[in-house]
């Protein structure tokens, strides 16, 4: 038998935890490609390795394949202080949970999880991001 019968298949990515990053809260939510939707789930009111811990404990929970994290831009695509900032959140997340992170243009989500009516605001734009990501990779 060679040794690529024996190798692993590739791991197909089925479950998320995405987030809308933000300095004071971040935004989470969950979904998955089964059902193809994604929902709020909460949003994280810490900084710094307090965030880290509760974002680990949410991995432990949830036990995704990856996370996906949405990164701002200006309307016209340019870049801002908050689009190096999520890139740098995202690369955190990768280097501290082990998982695959993929980023998302997030412009106008916080804006359509106001327009949707969203209570947790922050969960809701995290939602939107997520759901975009599932729509793209359907």
């Amino acid at each position: 038998m060679s040794e690529a019968a024996h190798a692993l298949p590739p791991r197909v990515e089925r479950s998320f935890l995405g987030f809308d990053y933000g300095l004071k809260r971040v935004g989470v939510a969950t979904g998955n490609t089964v059902l193809g939707r994604a929902q709020p789930l909460r949003t994280l009111q810490a900084e710094g390795d307090q965030r880290f811990a509760l974002i680990a404990d949410l991995v432990k929970q949830w036990q995704p394949d990856a996370l996906v994290v949405g990164v701002p831009f200006h309307p016209d695509g340019a870049p801002h202080e908050n689009t190096q900032r999520a890139q740098r959140f995202a690369r955190q997340l990768q280097g501290r949970m082990g998982l695959p992170v993929h980023l998302v243009d997030e412009r106008y989500s916080t804006v359509q999880a106001q327009s949707d009516g969203a209570r947790d605001l922050d969960a809701a734009a995290a939602a939107v991001i997520l759901q975009q990501f599932l729509d793209q990779h359907a």
